[in-house]
């Protein structure tokens, strides 16, 4: 996929109402083969907050655009097309993408696409670019590289009239070749052609990234290799994981290699790459080379940052929890910022917003269900356990127990925090306020692990310890509605 020039020129805005001088729109092509024959297909999106809308309806509007493509061989117009794009019916701004595809015939072209919203005069934008077409029944090829936004699997009864249908799939392509810091994968389809024909055995399809700001050597990254079968056409849908890569410019490559690993096509696309807190130390931020004032957590309220930082506590180690209760207390500012932002940046450095929020949605759902009155929910000891190790794969709720309170017993299958296999945890309720369970008993590593926890549990029937062991008993007699040993060693 090649990509024109891509216009930045409008900022936010607050409202429906905006004099906007131009479009904002971003450009792009690929071509491809069927049956030995060329085709284009021109991607054409369009940033719905710079299109002007038109009104339909009291509440309805709509974004309308002319666009005209031409190809062109030296002066001479050898297709050409004009057409109206519309936008969705909408009530408020939505970006929106067209594809359209165009048989030529071999040969080079220059492509000229001029884009103009209609509702905004002397808006118009022209994008041009070079390419060739060389296509046949037996020659080797690869496809342009299509770099792509998403990916979904198509609904038959659509598929012949969206432009964006290819074989089983709707993809809908990226606006540009740039991925943000939020970006973690890249997503692209390419097909191959001719293999049958021109290698007539399997084959090698090797597909990596390469540093295109090391000049004098290729430095390949994330490499994938794949034995195919040869085939006439054959199509692929890759993503290759871009969390961890560098900011810096770069080439996505496809490589066919025969048996014997011996070159024989490859087509690049060159891509840039954002990741500024890749590499980003608390020391960067706090000295200001990463403003948090751009950032999720500068725009958080005092109660905001406090209620946050509450809900890591069970997250983070001893030294650090009693820093966050200081800066907490204090309310710092400052300092609450720092440490949230640099708290979320190492557990997802391309998208920490997107972490927190992950988070925070799990820990508001905590807090709600956990809540007594008497503080967070987060902060009870279910809701404690519930955020630092997750949901339980099985809990027994028990209320009616004689001789006990209400209890809790929950069972995790897996406990990867510290490897272990079937753990478990007792919670009660010896004060009977709702929603004050505590811990009672945990064969997690590193929680309390309580050897007599049942004679706790039934502290209302002392003689019935069993044994009679009253000093160092662990077990309860049996007694008619007594399950809390039965229900624990039941998972």
């Amino acid at each position: 996929m090649k990509n024109f020039i891509l216009f930045l020129l409008c900022t936010a805005l607050p409202s429906l109402s905006w004099a906007q001088t131009s479009i904002d729109a971003s450009v792009s092509y690929a071509t491809f083969q069927s049956q030995g024959n060329g085709y284009v297909e021109v991607y054409t999106t369009i940033l719905g907050r710079s299109a002007m809308l038109s009104p339909l309806t009291d509440s309805t509007k709509q974004a309308l655009v002319d666009v005209v493509i031409l190809f062109k061989q030296g002066d001479n117009v050898v297709k050409f097309d004009k057409y109206r794009l519309k936008g969705p019916v909408t009530t408020q701004p939505v970006d929106f993408v067209d594809v359209k595809r165009y048989a030529l015939p071999n040969g080079d072209y220059q492509l000229e696409v001029s884009v103009e919203d209609v509702a905004q005069a002397e808006s118009a934008h022209k994008y041009e670019s070079a390419f060739s077409l060389d296509c046949s029944l037996d020659k080797l090829a690869i496809s342009d590289i299509q770099l792509l936004a998403a990916v979904k699997n198509a609904d038959a009864s659509a598929s012949a009239t969206n432009p964006m249908v290819k074989g089983n799939f709707v993809f809908e392509p990226m606006p540009t070749n740039y991925y943000a810091k939020n970006d973690e994968l890249m997503l692209f389809y390419f097909e191959v052609y001719n293999a049958d024909k021109a290698i007539g055995a399997d084959y090698i399809q090797t597909m990596f990234i390469d540093n295109a700001d090391t000049k004098d050597r290729e430095e390949k990254i994330s490499v994938v290799h794949k034995r195919k079968k040869p085939e006439a056409v054959a199509a692929a849908v890759q993503q290759v994981d871009i969390k961890d890569l560098p900011t810096g410019n770069y080439n996505l490559v496809v490589e066919i290699r025969d048996k014997d690993r011996q070159l024989l096509v490859k087509k690049a696309m060159p891509f840039q790459r954002s990741n500024p807190y890749l590499k980003v130390s608390e020391a960067d931020i706090s000295t200001g080379k990463l403003p948090l004032e751009d950032e999720f957590v500068g725009k958080m309220t005092t109660d905001e940052l406090v209620y946050a930082l509450k809900a890591i506590m069970m997250q983070v180690d001893k030294s650090d929890g009693e820093h966050v209760k200081m800066i907490t207390s204090a309310r710092n500012m400052n300092a609450m910022k720092l440490y949230l932002f640099s708290y979320w940046i190492k557990e997802n450095h391309n998208n920490p917003e997107a972490a927190y929020e992950a988070y925070m949605n799990v820990a508001r759902q905590v807090d709600f269900s956990f809540a007594n009155g008497f503080g967070r929910g987060f902060e009870t000891d279910r809701g404690y356990i519930f955020l630092k190790y997750g949901a339980p794969n099985n809990t027994v709720f028990e209320e009616n127990d004689p001789s006990a309170p209400p209890y809790e017993i929950w069972f995790y299958n897996q406990f990867p925090k510290t490897g272990q296999n079937n753990v478990k945890f007792v919670f009660y309720n010896p004060s009977l306020i709702t929603n004050w369970h505590v811990l009672l008993h945990s064969t997690a590593r590193g929680e309390n692990n309580n050897p007599r926890w049942e004679v706790e549990l039934y502290r209302n029937a002392p003689n019935e310890i069993d044994g009679n062991d009253y000093i160092d008993g662990t077990r309860m007699q049996s007694n008619v509605g007594r399950h809390a040993r039965q229900l624990f060693d039941s998972f």
